[in-house]
C-alpha cells in the first residue's frame, strides 16, 4: 500500500497562504535564506508526481532508505505548480516531477530560487490517437491536442516538426509557440493543462502526451505512442529539486545518492519497460 499523501484543495489554499505570508515578510533578499533548516534526525518530505515519480520513491523507501539512514516521507501532487511553490516556501524539502527547462522557466516567471541536485529519469513525450493508427493517418482538417505551459508545448510542436506534421520557423527551439509554426498542414491545435491532456483523447484526433501522465491514463508510452521523442541528448531527464541553500543537505545527498543506485536503475527498467529511461549510470551511456 502506498504511504505517500494526496494533496488536497485545502492544501493548495494553505499553499496560497505560506506565498501571501512570505510575500509579506520583512526579508528583502528570499534567495538568501533556504527553505527549512536541515535536520537529518527529520523525515525529508518530497513532493511528486504519482507516476512514476512516487512509485519510485516508494521503491527508495520500501527497500533502501532506512539501511541508508534516511527517513523520507513522499507528498503527492497531480498539477505542476504546486510542487515547486510549496518547495520554495519549505512546505517540502524537495520534489521530483519536473526536467531543468521547466524549472528554469518556473522559476524565471515567478521569482522562485529552486535548483537542480540530480537527474533520475526521462520519460519520452510522445503523441497518441484513439484515431488513427499511424503518422500518415493524420490529415488536415484534424485536431490535435498538445500541453499549455511553455517548455512542454515548444517540446511538443518540436516533435510533431521532427515528424513532418508541421513546420516552424528557424531558431525557435524547445520554446516555440503556436505562432511559430509557419506551415500547420491543415491541422488544428488545442492547448490543455498537461495533466488534462490524456482525456482530451476522445475528443481530438491525435494528442502529444507527457510521459507520466500517458503512464496513469495507462497508456504504455513504448507501445501505444504513434512516435515518441528519442532519448539521445534529450534535455528533459526528471530532475530532484530543493530551493537554493538546501542542496548540501546530507539527507538530499543520501536521496540523490539512493535513486541512482543501482536497484533504482534495474526497478525503472524492469517495471516500465522503455516508458520511463534511467537518465544514469549505464542506461544513461547506452
Amino acid at each position: 500500500m502506498r504511504t505517500s499523501i494526496k494533496i488536497t484543495a485545502a492544501a493548495a489554499a494553505t499553499t496560497a497562504l505560506a506565498l501571501g505570508l512570505t510575500a509579506c515578510g520583512t526579508d528583502s533578499d528570499p534567495s538568501s535564506k533556504s527553505g527549512t533548516a536541515a535536520d537529518s534526525s527529520k523525515a525529508l518530505v518530497v513532493a511528486a508526481s504519482p507516476t512514476p515519480h512516487a512509485d519510485i520513491l516508494g521503491f527508495v523507501k520500501k527497500n533502501l532508505a532506512d539501511k541508508a539512514g534516511l527517513k523520507l516521507e513522499v507528498k503527492e501532487f497531480t498539477d505542476y505548480v504546486l510542487p515547486n511553490t510549496a518547495t520554495e516556501t519549505g512546505q517540502v524539502d524537495a520534489n521530483f516531477f519536473q526536467h531543468q527547462p521547466y524549472l528554469d522557466d518556473f522559476n524565471k516567471k515567478n521569482d522562485t530560487h529552486l535548483v537542480s541536485v540530480g537527474t533520475v529519469h526521462l520519460e519520452p513525450l510522445g503523441l497518441y490517437s484513439k484515431k488513427v493508427k499511424g503518422l500518415d493517418s493524420i490529415k488536415a482538417g484534424q485536431t490535435i491536442a498538445v500541453p499549455n505551459d511553455t517548455t512542454n508545448e515548444g517540446r511538443a510542436l518540436q516533435l510533431l516538426a521532427q515528424n513532418n506534421l508541421i513546420t516552424l520557423k528557424d531558431g525557435v527551439g524547445t520554446s516555440a509557440k503556436l505562432s511559430d509554426i509557419t506551415d500547420k498542414k491543415g491541422l488544428e491545435f488545442k492547448e490543455l493543462e498537461a495533466a488534462t491532456v490524456p482525456r482530451a483523447l476522445n475528443d481530438v484526433d491525435a494528442a502529444v502526451i507527457n510521459g507520466n501522465y500517458a503512464i496513469e491514463a495507462k497508456l504504455k508510452p513504448a507501445k501505444d505512442a504513434l512516435v515518441l521523442e528519442k532519448a539521445d541528448g534529450n534535455p528533459y531527464a526528471n530532475i530532484i529539486a530543493v530551493k537554493k541553500g538546501n542542496e548540501k543537505d546530507p539527507r538530499v545527498q543520501k536521496l540523490v545518492k539512493l535513486l541512482h543506485s543501482d536497484e533504482v536503475e534495474k526497478f525503472i527498467e524492469d517495471t516500465y519497460q522503455g516508458s520511463v529511461i534511467p537518465a544514469f549510470g549505464d542506461a544513461a551511456k547506452s
